[in-house]
């Protein structure tokens, strides 16, 4: 996500720099054309591109309201991502325990909280198409590191870890059924968390449905200055711009709120979001060495604005 608040102008208008240039252009040839050939003296009422206006605005105001339902939906699961790993790692502190053997309990603990932080990270930069085994070794042990390594897909198989310490925490007695039937559902909820931020990513937003409305904006520019012209004369040409440039933005919003993992500067701030569950999940272990807090270095940088 962006970081800074006082966006310029020269951002925002830069995600449409080359269909202004070529509306501008266009609305003053039709001008120069106007007022100096008599022949090409066309103008149409101005009801018919507002008409037309009005239909494009009901589809774009659906449009935009689909793509912001996906982002907003995107943002509510890892809401509560950070909810279940935060429950998680409670259960496994206050649940676990073996009065006999505090040491093994002790790192059963700190292993399981520690590989819930990789999980998260690991989910984060596979749904941005980044590599997901990255980073890892600050989190996981060589061994479970090896065993990542032979899975394709690495966050089912830190869940897979994760199931795989729980029953030996039931054999061992360290937790008994109950407690092992709650923490599952925990997990659960996690695995259901992932698949929807995954559905999201897979599924691809109707390509013609945008075709469509884009061609719509075209048709509409294109018509816009003969139905100005004959009222404004030069005027016309800011009037076509700036009612061009807020069809084309509203587009470009939707376009990029479409898809809320594609590292973009609208992105869900997923990696914000898991230095937010490192931090808390960190102080639960009371593990001060782990967590120090890191720089806001960029995924990718934007100008000067850094997507997280």
């Amino acid at each position: 996500m962006l970081l800074r608040n006082n966006i310029p102008l020269t951002y925002i208008f830069g995600k449409i720099k080359k269909e202004l240039l070529f509306v501008i252009a266009y609305s003053v040839g039709i001008v120069v054309l106007y007022q100096n050939f008599h022949v090409t003296r066309i103008s149409i009422p101005v009801a018919v591109p507002a008409l037309l206006g009005t239909i494009i605005s009901l589809l774009l105001a659906f449009r935009s309201n689909q793509a912001y339902d996906r982002w907003w939906e995107a943002r509510i699961l890892w809401g509560s991502i950070v909810n279940d790993s935060r429950t998680v790692s409670r259960q496994i502190l206050s649940f676990v325990e073996n009065p006999y053997n505090l040491d093994e309990v002790e790192a059963f603990k700190e292993r399981f909280i520690k590989r819930q932080i990789a999980w998260c990270y690991a989910l984060s930069q596979s749904l941005r198409g980044f590599n997901p085994r990255k980073g890892l070794e600050e989190y996981v042990s060589a061994e479970e590191i090896a065993f990542i390594k032979r899975r394709k897909n690495v966050t089912v198989t830190i869940l897979e870890l994760h199931a795989m310490d729980l029953k030996k925490a039931l054999n061992e007695g360290w937790i008994n059924k109950y407690q092992q039937i709650e923490i599952d559902k925990t997990l659960t909820g996690l695995c259901n968390h992932m698949g929807g931020s995954e559905r999201i990513k897979n599924t691809v937003f109707p390509v013609t449905y945008s075709k469509y409305i884009n061609m719509s904006i075209h048709l509409f520019i294109v018509l816009l200055p003969f139905g100005l012209i004959e009222y404004f004369g030069f005027m016309e040409i800011p009037l076509v711009v700036a009612i061009a440039a807020f069809f084309l933005l509203v587009e470009k919003m939707a376009v990029h709120l479409q898809d809320p993992f594609e590292n973009k500067p609208t992105d869900t701030p997923t990696t914000t979001i898991c230095r937010t569950i490192e931090r808390d999940l960190c102080q639960m272990l009371d593990d001060n060495k782990t967590y120090e807090d890191k720089p806001q270095t960029e995924l990718a940088p934007v100008g000067s604005y850094y997507i997280l």
